[in-house]
């Protein structure tokens, strides 16, 4: 596991090491197989944020798209935390990989996952996209504000995972099993388990033998 060297992560690690010594029946299950898959925590040198590569354009793309979000608007305490957690649990419900290899199960796995140790959840909020900010409550204009970050960063973050080509050749062939992200422009915001929970089920390749055409399985089925 690769991380920067933030005080909170170096703290971490030290209780982990010392959670570790203690000899209970389930650390000793945790440290042994930590210890057969050669599990380690390694930390970037100070002051060096392009090693940390793939999550260091994340906070950037997350920055960025706060910015864009919030700006030109005054919010006060309260406002600004309520913005920022709803937009925290947007990005704690994306879905990084498949949860399983059973092609039957369609479960994606979550920065939720992590924290809580399943998706998060949780009720949907009715569009504002077309209310005049004039009219609106101060929750309804938050709720806009929540709802355009989700759209912004929501395509950025998809881009992530379109497979690129090198001198016409596919870099990352898909197959049947591979759980993939559909998008669905009526979907509010935190419902990527509706759009990403589908697995391919059959290929079509097109006659230069490359895929382009997939059949898929998903939870609305």
């Amino acid at each position: 596991m690769h991380s920067d060297c933030g005080t909170t992560f170096i703290g971490a690690d030290k209780e982990l090491k010392k959670l570790f010594i203690q000899h209970t029946k389930e650390l000793h299950h945790i440290t042994t197989t930590l210890t057969n898959d050669h599990a380690q925590w390694e930390f970037n040198p100070p002051a060096t944020p392009h090693m940390g590569g793939k999550w260091e354009a994340t906070v950037k793309s997350i920055k960025f798209h706060i910015s864009r979000t919030t700006r030109e608007a005054s919010f006060t305490i309260e406002e600004i935390n309520t913005l920022l957690t709803q937009i925290e649990a947007i990005l704690n419900s994306r879905p990084i990989h498949s949860l399983t290899d059973d092609p039957n199960d369609c479960s994606a796995l979550t920065p939720g996952h992590f924290l809580i140790g399943e998706p998060l959840n949780t009720i949907p909020n009715p569009s504002t996209s077309d209310h005049k900010a004039s009219i609106m409550s101060r929750w309804q204009f938050l709720q806009q504000r929540v709802q355009r970050f989700w759209k912004q960063w929501k395509k950025h973050y998809l881009q992530q995972f379109l497979s690129t080509s090198k001198w016409h050749h596919p870099s990352n062939t898909i197959k049947v099993g591979s759980l993939v992200l559909i998008t669905d422009q009526r979907q509010p915001q935190y419902k990527w388990p509706f759009m990403a929970q589908s697995r391919v089920i059959k290929l079509h390749p097109g006659k230069g033998g490359l895929t382009r055409v997939v059949t898929l399985k998903s939870l609305l089925q």
